[in-house]
């Protein structure tokens, strides 16, 4: 099993969901968070200086069976992509066992 992990921008979290939706990964969880990135640029809107160094993101947290990684994965990078800077990033890690609260069932069958 893997858990991916994406920082995606707020603006692309429908359609992201929606690719995962559509490839059968529809447990998942997400927190809208705060970071730095490497931009260093302000903003100037009507005469006053705004600091875009802080970038307001969604963060995703899936575990899925090996075999849905890679669509995963590329479900993801497919709808978050748009070619500019600050797309995000997607971090990926083995999970070594996972259980049903509810049920008890452990290993795939607890996150299908």
């Amino acid at each position: 099993m893997k858990k991916i992990e994406a920082i995606i921008r707020k603006s692309r979290f429908r359609a992201v969901k929606e690719a995962l939706h559509a490839i059968e990964v529809n447990f998942f969880t997400y927190w809208d968070v705060t970071g730095v990135g490497n931009e260093k640029k302000g903003a100037v809107y009507r005469g006053i200086s705004y600091s875009t160094t802080d970038i307001q993101r969604r963060y995703l947290s899936v575990v899925v069976s090996d075999e849905f990684e890679e669509k995963a994965i590329f479900a993801i990078m497919d709808a978050a992509k748009t070619g500019e800077v600050g797309d995000g990033k997607i971090f990926v890690a083995d999970i070594t066992e996972t259980y049903r609260i509810r049920t008890g069932e452990k290993g795939s069958q607890a996150v299908n």
